[in-house]
């Protein structure tokens, strides 16, 4: 594709954009439900070349350019085809984000202010090798508003681009370019470079990729970075159900960002959790590295200061003991990604500490970190999970891919009769109600 003909797709976005802002709920849920089927009818060929995808991302594996947690990633089924339709499903049941006023104020006696959602405009994501994010995010863009311009990972081509195939067959009747995909690394940086034309840009990838996107734009980056998350097991944890989250947070789906990758045990119960825990971690295949205190109680493998800041993805996991609730604290916000962390207690004040102590999107108490997901958080689906603090923090959903805009109804007044020496006081009154283009609330 040339710069003119990437510069023609973002405009045509741009277009689509504003006229799908205006596209009524009742119809962008059914195009929802039309691409939930679509999916579902064309699983075949979806299959396919999610095979050919996996058969290359083998062989690449076999020659170590790939990783394992890349290509478990990348790999689809029936069943998982059918979640993904289940999930675009969900997506169609939620509230409809726009057009709800946030605040409603009166300036004066009929003259009122209200704040309503909006959609952000034409949105750019840029992704891993997980086939499934492609449809997250379109179908989480289409419902709230959005125009949206994918980018997958190389490796996952075949798949994303008979996706997107299929998506377009199934909204046929929404804007030309409500949803487009582009291939090329080159038209990602011809991309980065219309900040006039693009709104935001969504990358879901490691920290290094996230800084380039971030470095090479003057767009707004809602930034998905790496998983380096904690479960910690305080002094005062019941140690059977510690054990249960560790490994849940490990080895349920070792491959995603809210794995755990490092396990703090609590000194003080260290003797009685680590032997038992780590039994069970080998009896799944975790390849485990501790530090100095932590092999003073069972055998395993040394870790290395890279360890405690280092996303896994995989069947591995490095085990510290720290001295007290404070040191497990510290450790978390000194390696943490700022993504998902977890303590295990049954003293509610520690738990208290912990999670107002500890920086993250997300903290939790007596649960596996795996919880951290946008369906699991009943936002249908998610566009990333953001580790930055601003606008949309932890799983973006719908919320995170809307902003909101002021409407001022008035009957003809002047700001010169709010200034001067007689100038007539706001009552800047907050109230209860809905905008009504034309309409004003009656006062009593």
């Amino acid at each position: 594709m040339t710069e003119r003909e990437t510069t023609k797709q973002v405009e045509q976005a741009q277009t689509a954009a504003l006229r799908l802002a205006n596209v009524d709920a009742s119809d962008r849920d059914a195009a929802l439900g039309a691409i939930a089927d679509a999916i579902r009818a064309n699983s075949d060929a979806i299959l396919a070349a999610n095979r050919a995808d996996v058969e290359e991302a083998e062989a690449m594996l076999a020659d170590g350019e790939y990783t394992q947690a890349l290509v478990d990633r990348l790999k689809l089924d029936e069943a998982k085809l059918d979640d993904i339709a289940g999930m675009v499903e969900s997506v169609a049941e939620q509230t409809d984000p726009l057009g709800e006023t946030l605040e409603a104020r009166e300036l004066d006696a009929g003259l009122e202010l209200y704040k309503l959602s909006v959609p952000i405009g034409v949105v750019a994501t840029i992704f891993e090798s997980r086939p499934d994010a492609l449809v997250q995010i379109a179908a989480l863009a289409l419902k709230s508003g959005n125009a949206v311009i994918l980018k997958g990972g190389s490796e996952a081509s075949e798949s994303n681009r008979v996706l997107y195939e299929t998506i377009l067959s199934a909204t046929e009747d929404l804007p030309d370019g409500w949803a487009s995909l582009i291939e090329a690394h080159e038209e990602v940086d011809r991309l980065l470079e219309l900040d006039d034309m693009v709104d935001l840009v969504m990358p879901r990838g490691s920290s290094e990729f996230v800084s380039y996107i971030q470095n090479n734009t003057q767009i707004p980056v809602l930034g998905h970075t790496e998983g380096v998350c904690h479960v910690y097991v305080d002094e005062d944890a019941d140690l059977q159900m510690a054990e249960d989250i560790a490994l849940d947070a490990k080895v349920q789906y070792p491959a995603v960002c809210n794995a755990v990758e490092t396990l703090l045990v609590d000194r003080s119960v260290a003797d009685a959790f680590l032997p038992a825990v780590v039994e069970r971690y080998r009896a799944e295949g975790v390849e485990l590295r501790g530090d100095e205190t932590t092999r003073e109680y069972v055998d395993i493998d040394p870790a290395t200061e890279d360890d405690w800041s280092t996303e896994y993805g995989d069947l591995e996991l490095s085990i510290k003991v720290v001295d007290d609730l404070f040191a497990a604290i510290d450790h978390v916000n000194t390696y943490g990604s700022k993504h998902t962390e977890a303590i295990v207690t049954d003293d509610a004040a520690n738990a208290e500490t912990f999670m107002t102590s500890v920086d993250a999107a997300s903290v939790f108490h007596n649960a596996s970190t795996r919880f951290a997901d946008g369906y699991r958080y009943g936002l249908g689906a998610e566009v990333g999970i953001s580790t930055g603090k601003i606008h949309a923090r932890g799983p973006v959903g719908l919320e995170g891919l809307t902003t909101y805009k002021y409407y001022l109804e008035g009957d003809g007044q002047l700001v010169a009769t709010y200034a001067g020496e007689d100038a007539v006081p706001f009552t800047h009154e907050a109230f209860d109600g809905e905008w009504n283009p034309g309409h004003r609330r009656r006062r009593d």
